[in-house]
């Protein structure tokens, strides 16, 4: 059964969603995704939203880009944690979108990621499930273990090959 629900205004926004999905999927972590409208189909999203609860959904990871409305939305009608994703648009590359998502009445938090930060919507959602299930943390232990054992890699490549020679290999 799916535990978390990845949701998008627009198929657009699929790209960036997608790494949501890739590191949900790195930790074992059951998803569904669709795309949804708040504002085009405000009956079909009340009823996703509504009860996401019921068919076990225990986060909700909502990409929105413009006025970005549908985590906002997904917060009023679901009681467990929303995760925002600002969405980059042409038109103020996505500070719209931010300011849309981070800028939440009192009483109704949606937790917010950098503009087109999905990957780490993952991630957190990963972190956020962890609290009940030992060996999700410990994936999630042993995935922070590998970033840092990727950045020492990186350290003693540059001290190993020198500046020039470490970036002509990137």
């Amino acid at each position: 059964m799916a535990k978390v629900g990845i949701i998008m205004g627009s198929d657009s926004d699929l790209g960036v969603m997608k790494k949501a999905a890739d590191m949900l999927d790195e930790f074992g972590i059951e998803y569904e995704m669709t795309i949804i409208s708040a504002h085009r189909m405000p009956d079909i999203f009340y009823d996703y939203a509504s009860k996401a609860e019921e068919r076990g959904i225990e986060v909700i990871i909502a990409g929105a880009g413009g006025a970005a409305h549908l985590p906002g939305m997904c917060a009023a009608l679901f009681d467990l944690p929303v995760i925002g994703v600002p969405i980059h648009t042409k038109s103020v590359g996505g500070v719209d979108s931010l300011y849309s998502i981070v800028q939440m009445p009192s009483g109704i938090p949606v937790a917010t990621v950098a503009i087109d930060g999905a990957a780490n919507a993952g991630i957190l959602a990963a972190k956020i499930l962890s609290v009940s299930d030992m060996k999700l943390r410990e994936k999630l232990k042993a995935y922070k273990q590998g970033l840092k054992e990727k950045v020492s890699q990186k350290a003693e490549k540059l001290q190993k090959v020198g500046c020039d020679e470490y970036i002509k290999s990137m």
